[in-house]
């Protein structure tokens, strides 16, 4: 790989001039403007959907915790607790939006397996209730929410034939917020007797807890109807049951539509309270006196804090809010071991800090989503006393420049160089630059060597060195012949464990293999993808590139940057014109980083000693260049070696392989590389202005 070192700023060996430098006054006290910003509490968002900008949805969350919690329902003008959950019951919580009403059944195992034809789509999510009649109990199955009418128009479509086995004659309606009040009661008892009128005629109804004063009140309300069409036929078809008078429910009306889940367990019926917050700018606020609440569809982890259910786009959102300190004990348990030097953890710290206050409300409910579009955020599972020490220790610091919060972007291994913001946004930064970043390495120390191998029927993949005997044996060529020490031992297409990666072969006692290469395990500092063929390469550049050619014949990097990262690749000599170059990770099958070297795999170019050039290809039979003279060879599973015995293999089908460095888009603070800082005992501020150009801590 050929890198351009002229624009790398600052030198990891000179250790005695970055203390001088440190010693000499950079971290002095800024002017009084340039006070550091500060948040008491953060917001952060664990399901929401923002359209393009962001999606993550679910129909329904499960929250539990093992104390007492209370719900109240926030309005633009009031909060009014009208929730109480005991101590590690689990309840379900969901918004009020557009749905299908699939089925209605009293079977329970129809209602489940139809469920679970629905759970294994990615658009039309189950939600199962039971709810009682005069006739009995019936399992009413929904699918949803959808933002708009015609999205659920459109589910309603999808779900016919997804279930189509289990209607039995019945046909997937849309519903939606929409209802007709059918009166307020001081009990549920008495709600329920109401209800039950109209739904053992059939006619959807529902008990409603609504705010009231200084408590809450039943309410029954009878529709669930998408539109004002659908609510006169459901009024008209109300009053030839009941004489009750019925009259319209004012939209967003706020208050908490009271069912019974069993969709969580869809081998068992187990009903569980749900709550379905109503009206689209009304919330459901959750909180405890301190114990944490766990979130089922996040793993079940436990969240410090408070947790807020609202609408958005016409989807749940749930935002965990909870001291900003706090936060950052999971942020940066989250992002780096806790086992690493404290300074390490000090400089994850203050970026993480800097980063979540610099990022403001981004995301309009909350200021930051618990993903790594933001920062890996998972709980108290993440927190450890290490973590929590370097968080005490740098409490309110920041990091700034020009009197400016610094975007404290991070990644976690930059392959031994940070990149250029020209690499990555196509546009140029005084804070970000190439600078060198020797500790990455540290991050393969402790991995297994892997073997690159071919065995006789031209096969070739990898095998850890651990489970590997070289014997006495060498090939014409002095190339070691090894066999494995296990049966069953699995020859692996990458120097690397994928569980979810069929193996290439298995070999055991006694079965053979040539040695080509020893190699480094596949990690963050450096890697190894593919091959990929051109159809699978074709299918992952869809929609990032404005034009594919019918094939890819050749691939390459045709210009890097000022780290060495590929910010330029043409396919068949034609420029793929991404939108910034950081997208080449995407667009290539999700690579690790975009620090890469790209190598074909169906045949080679061979140079001889003559000067003469032979191509070498896996589809046909050729003439092999070696210090014997000319041999011919089939070019599937032939080996070419150089002098330095290096070797490399024709595969029989054409494709490409990457060969990187670095995991992330590499600007900023290098995880690994902050680590080998520390490991050399460099303190945080000496870490942190390292990556960070032009720029000073300040404490509020």
């Amino acid at each position: 790989m050929t890198v351009n070192w002229k624009r790398s700023i600052g030198s990891w060996c000179i250790k005695g001039l970055l203390a001088i430098v440190v010693a000499g006054g950079v971290w002095q006290a800024p002017a009084a403007n340039a006070a550091a910003p500060s948040l008491d509490s953060i917001r952060v968002a664990m399901f929401l959907d923002l359209g393009s900008r962001y999606k993550s949805t679910t129909p329904a969350v499960t929250l539990k915790s093992a104390e007492a919690l209370s719900g109240s329902i926030i309005t633009s003008g009031s909060s009014q607790e009208v929730l109480s959950i005991p101590a590690a019951e689990q309840v379900r919580l969901s918004v009020d939006s557009f749905r299908v009403k699939v089925l209605e059944t009293k079977d329970w195992k129809t209602a489940s397996e139809a469920a679970k034809k629905l759970q294994a789509t990615s658009l039309d999510k189950p939600l199962l209730f039971l709810s009682s009649t005069q006739a009995g109990n019936v399992y009413q199955l929904y699918s949803g929410m959808y933002a708009t009418e015609q999205a659920a128009k459109e589910g309603a479509a999808r779900t016919a034939k997804t279930v189509s086995a289990y209607l039995n004659g019945q046909v997937p309606a849309v519903k939606g917020s929409l209802y007709l009040s059918a009166g307020q009661f001081d009990s549920q008892a008495a709600a329920e007797k109401v209800r039950m009128t109209f739904s053992s005629a059939g006619i959807d109804a529902v008990n409603v807890l609504v705010p009231s004063g200084a408590g809450a009140k039943y309410a029954v309300w009878v529709g669930e109807a998408a539109n004002t069409v659908d609510l006169a036929a459901v009024k008209s078809a109300a009053q030839a049951v009941s004489s009750t008078t019925l009259n319209e429910v004012a939209k967003d009306t706020a208050g908490i539509i009271l069912r019974q889940d069993v969709g969580l367990n869809l081998s068992q019926a187990q009903p569980l309270h749900h709550y379905m917050l109503t009206g689209s700018t009304s919330k459901l606020w959750i909180k405890g006196s301190g114990a944490g609440i766990q979130v089922k569809e996040r793993s079940e982890r436990t969240y410090r804090g408070a947790m807020e259910v609202g609408t958005k786009n016409g989807q749940l959102y749930l935002v965990n809010e909870l001291p900003f300190e706090q936060y950052l004990y999971s942020v940066v348990g989250a992002e780096v071991p806790s086992s690493w030097g404290a300074e390490a953890l000090k400089a994850q710290a203050v970026a993480a800090r800097s980063y979540a206050i610099y990022q403001g409300k981004k995301f309009e409910v909350a200021h930051v989503v618990d993903t790594v579009l933001s920062q890996a955020y998972n709980g108290t599972g993440s927190e450890k006393g290490s973590i929590t020490q370097a968080v005490n220790e740098t409490k309110g610091e920041v990091l700034m420049s020009n009197n400016k919060l610094v975007e404290t972007v991070f990644s976690s291994n930059s392959g031994g160089m940070t990149a250029d913001p020209s690499e990555v946004w196509n546009s140029p930064s005084s804070i970000f630059a190439a600078v060198k970043s020797p500790g990455d390495v540290s991050s393969q120390t402790a991995l297994k060597k892997w073997y690159h191998i071919i065995l006789p029927n031209g096969m070739t993949g990898y095998v850890r060195e651990d489970n590997v005997k070289i014997t006495d044996n060498f090939t014409a060529a002095g190339l070691s012949v090894m066999t494995v020490t296990a049966t069953g031992t699995n020859i692996r297409p990458l120097p690397l464990i994928q569980s979810a990666v069929n193996p290439v072969t298995q070999m055991n006692p006694g079965d053979t293999a040539v040695i080509l290469d020893k190699v480094n395990e596949s990690n963050s500092y450096e890697w190894l993808r593919g091959p990929y063929t051109s159809a699978q390469l074709l299918e992952s550049l869809k929609g990032k590139v404005s034009s594919l050619p019918a094939s890819i014949n050749t691939l390459e990097v045709t210009k890097r940057g000022p780290s060495g990262r590929a910010v330029e690749v043409k396919a068949n000599g034609q420029i793929l014109d991404v939108k910034y170059p950081d997208m080449f990770r995407s667009a290539f099958k999700g690579l690790p980083s975009t620090m890469f070297d790209i190598e074909p795999t169906g045949s080679y170019t061979v140079l001889g000693a003559s000067g003469k050039i032979t191509t070498l290809s896996g589809s046909q039979n050729i003439s092999v260049i070696s210090a014997s003279g000319v041999q011919n060879a089939s070019g599937a599973g032939s080996v070419v070696m150089n002098a330095d015995k290096k070797s490399i293999v024709v595969d029989k089908t054409a494709g490409f392989k990457f060969t990187g460095k670095g995991n992330g888009h590499g600007l900023g603070m290098s995880q690994w590389g902050a680590k080998g800082m520390a490991d050399e005992g460099y303190d945080y501020k000496a870490i942190l202005q390292h990556y960070y150009q032009n720029s000073i801590i300040i404490k509020e």
